[in-house]
């Protein structure tokens, strides 16, 4: 291989199309501006046209001879092995709640999914992690639905819960 490729440029390259890839997908969602006169394209091309920006300054830094700098955090063993029991819960949950949002509806559905990896990451006070897990569940559906106009799935809760 060529002696300019490098892993970063690999990564740059990699957010640049995701970013170009968001953007593209963006220009396909119609939909109605919210009551704050946001609508749903307005995060995803906030995200993705920021991933274009860093994308491009990432690619431009890594070909002027940028290099990422080598880990020297003090709480971390390079020589430590992965921790798969916690890659796998962690991927069971995402798989999980996928697998299980339109049935549970997306309140029940975010909070089992932020309490799972919360205690699957090692969250000392369980009680505590399921509150604050509802609390977020509950907010990212009022944000995304009532403030976005966005549609989630209201699963078993859809009677109690008005649009």
């Amino acid at each position: 291989m060529a002696r300019w490729w490098r892993p970063e440029l690999g990564l740059a390259v990699v957010v640049l199309v995701l970013g170009v890839l968001v953007v593209a997908g963006t220009l396909d969602v119609s939909a109605a501006a919210s009551q704050l006169g946001l609508g749903p394209r307005f995060f995803p091309m906030l995200v993705g046209g920021a991933m274009v920006v860093i994308g491009v300054f990432y690619v431009a830094d890594v070909l002027r001879g940028g290099r990422a700098d080598p880990e020297e955090s003090e709480d971390v063993d390079v020589d430590a092995p992965t921790d798969w029991r916690s890659v796998g819960l962690v991927s069971g949950i995402f798989l999980a709640f996928a697998a299980l949002l339109n049935v549970l509806g997306w309140i029940i559905g975010a909070s089992l999914l932020f309490f799972g990896l919360s205690v699957a990451l090692g969250a000392a006070h369980k009680g505590r992690a399921a509150l604050i897990a509802v609390v977020v569940g509950v907010a990212t559906y009022a944000l995304f639905v009532w403030g976005l106009g966005v549609s989630l799935p209201g699963g078993p809760l859809e009677g109690l819960i008005q649009r």
